[in-house]
């Protein structure tokens, strides 16, 4: 493998000797900030001295860990880098060991004491917004005996997810189907999405089935799961002063019950959209019964073509042009400089990632294999990279972080970007189908799927809060009326996709998924107004990139233009769905 291909790793450290160094260094460092555990707040001179001793280990730990990490995924089974990982990892539990005091040492300092040292003391200004979130977090903080007691279960807690981890990915066995060539196959839970884009029929049906019979099989065993982990989320939330556990959640994501809200109620009054593009796949497919097993094949999608990596390098550099000089230059930097691995290797971690060194450049992990869809890939994980580089460039390692609520969004924006330049440079009507049709099912399984998850989740939540005994019946009953009512009349609603909610992962995070819906309908309006505004947008767009998060992510995404507390942003992702499916109809 040529080196140009691959991460260099000796921007970190040069040698094993620059990493113990470092790794000394930080220790010392931990030691220092150790010395003001019980006198954090006696003195802005503390605080101050404290901070900047936690911004320097920090930004050392950064690249400790990087490296460790990124070692590691290139070969996952070199014990040199399984030892590195390890280590890094017992780094990581050191560094939360030694700076744990600093956050309840905030929290429980007498009142107006730290308020003071932020009103009085300038070199407090760089660490104003991380000291005041903690203080806001107060009136949620209980005593130091309590927290204790919470952290001590948190193991607990999390044993019901880890249970279902065990069950549905190590245990479960879901049999063999035949393939499109007649072989017979073992369909497992990585496979599973691949056999629903098959073309042929049967495939998909059996695949189907056979998913969902071994999810019936033990749907009581995964019902007491979940709803144990809705109780501990609900019970944890009440013993901190919210109202709900959503309350807790959203207010964490810097998100409100209103965003939640909007999001929701905008979906419902938008799902004659949904069933519209569900009527025009069921026309395209020339169905006349269309099953839940229907859903996910591409009609246009006649052959996997491939490309190059430096055809699809080219591809990314044009589509995101737009974006200004500056922006495209430091693209040219990543794809020049190492920052992607860009191969699939033996033992490489799969998949595909961003991350960001603060001192150093984000690096991207891609498996690229020659397929278009790569293409998509490689716009997504710089879109973070470039996010990563803007924040990195203009905050304080401590701000330099960007939330859930806004990381999908630069990478989906590039996405949307893409997908326009492809569409627009397709000569071929198929093709530009097979485009469109792919954003479309994008944004349906982005928008209206993650949004019938949250409000799976919604109700769920509400009716343990209120003190209703659910039932796996219960579960399967909410989850299939939600499902007719997001797929509409001339959708068949197969019975066994009641037991879909019994699978997914995202439930045991409590309202995760709902920030895919926002994040897409944040990037379908920041991309749109890129498309039609130009340079000044981008400016607007950019400059929202460099904060991290030194504000709250509903006020940075106010800087381009999204409310996410509105309608209107998820009004117009649909309208923009709405628009792609008439461009489609008119080429086919």
């Amino acid at each position: 493998m040529e080196a140009k291909y691959n991460w260099n790793l000796k921007e970190i450290f040069e040698n094993r000797e620059e990493f113990d160094k470092t790794k000394k260094e930080l220790e010392d460092d931990l030691n220092k900030i150790n010395n003001y555990q019980g006198k954090l707040c006696d003195s802005s001179d503390n605080l101050y001295n404290c901070y900047k001793l936690y911004e320097k280990a920090l930004e050392k730990y950064e690249r400790l860990y990087g490296y460790g990490m990124l070692y590691y995924n290139l070969d996952m089974s070199n014990q040199e880098g399984i030892k590195l990982y390890k280590e890094v990892e017992s780094i990581g539990t050191n560094f939360s060991t030694k700076v744990s005091f600093m956050t309840p040492e905030i929290t429980y300092s007498k009142n107006g004491v730290v308020e003071k040292y932020l009103a009085n003391d300038k070199r407090l200004e760089r660490y104003k917004r991380d000291i005041e979130d903690i203080l806001k977090e107060k009136e949620h903080i209980l005593s130091k005996k309590e927290e204790t007691l919470l952290a001590n279960y948190s193991e607990i807690f999390s044993a019901p997810e880890n249970t279902f981890d065990i069950l549905t990915n190590a245990e479960f066995k879901f049999g063999n189907l035949t393939n499109e060539n007649g072989e017979e196959v073992e369909l497992t839970e990585s496979n599973y999405t691949i056999f629903l884009k098959i073309q042929k029929e049967d495939v998909r049906k059996q695949a189907f089935n056979l998913m969902y019979e071994q999810y019936s099989k033990f749907v009581n065993t995964i019902t007491e799961l979940y709803l144990a982990n809705v109780k501990a989320s609900s019970v944890t939330a009440k013993l901190k002063n919210y109202k709900s556990s959503l309350e807790r959640a959203v207010l964490n994501d810097d998100a409100s019950l209103k965003v939640y809200d909007s999001l929701i109620e905008s979906i419902h009054e938008g799902l004659h959209v949904n069933h519209e593009f569900i009527d025009l796949k069921k026309k395209i497919l020339k169905k006349e019964d269309f099953h839940m097993y229907d859903l996910y094949v591409n009609p246009f999608e006649i052959e996997k073509d491939e490309i190059t990596y430096e055809d699809a390098r080219k591809e990314v550099e044009n589509a995101l042009a737009i974006m200004g000089k500056e922006y495209l230059n430091k693209l040219r930097e990543a794809f020049d400089n190492n920052w992607i691995d860009v191969f699939a290797k033996p033992n490489k971690k799969g998949g595909a990632y961003s991350m960001g060194i603060y001192s150093v450049h984000p690096y991207v992990l891609l498996n690229f294999v020659n397929s278009k869809r790569d293409i998509s890939t490689i716009a997504h994980e710089l879109g973070h990279s470039m996010h990563s580089y803007y924040s990195s460039s203009n905050q304080t390692i401590i701000d330099a972080d960007y939330t859930i609520m806004t990381a999908e969004v630069a990478s989906t924006v590039n996405e949307i970007l893409l997908s326009s330049y492809q569409v627009e440079h397709e000569k071929d009507k198929t093709k530009k189908a097979e485009l469109i049709y792919e954003l479309l099912e994008m944004i349906r399984a982005t928008l209206f799927r993650q949004s019938m998850f949250a409000e799976f989740e919604k109700i769920v939540h509400e009716k343990i809060e209120n003190n209703e005994t659910l039932s796996s019946s219960d579960l399967n009953d909410i989850y299939y009326r939600l499902n007719k009512e997001y797929f509409g009349n001339n959708m068949i609603v197969d019975e066994n996709i009641k037991y879909e909610w019994a699978r997914i992962p995202h439930f045991y995070s409590d309202f995760y998924v709902y920030k895919y819906a926002t994040g897409i309908s944040a990037a379908i309006s920041i991309a749109t107004k890129i498309l039609k505004r130009g340079e000044s947008f981008v400016r607007k767009y950019i400059e929202m990139l460099k904060q991290g998060c030194s504000k709250k992510s509903i006020e940075l995404l106010k800087m381009v233009d999204v409310d996410l507390e509105s309608k209107e942003v998820y009004k117009d992702a649909i309208n923009f769905y709405h628009e792609k499916m008439e461009e489609l109809k008119e080429l086919i």
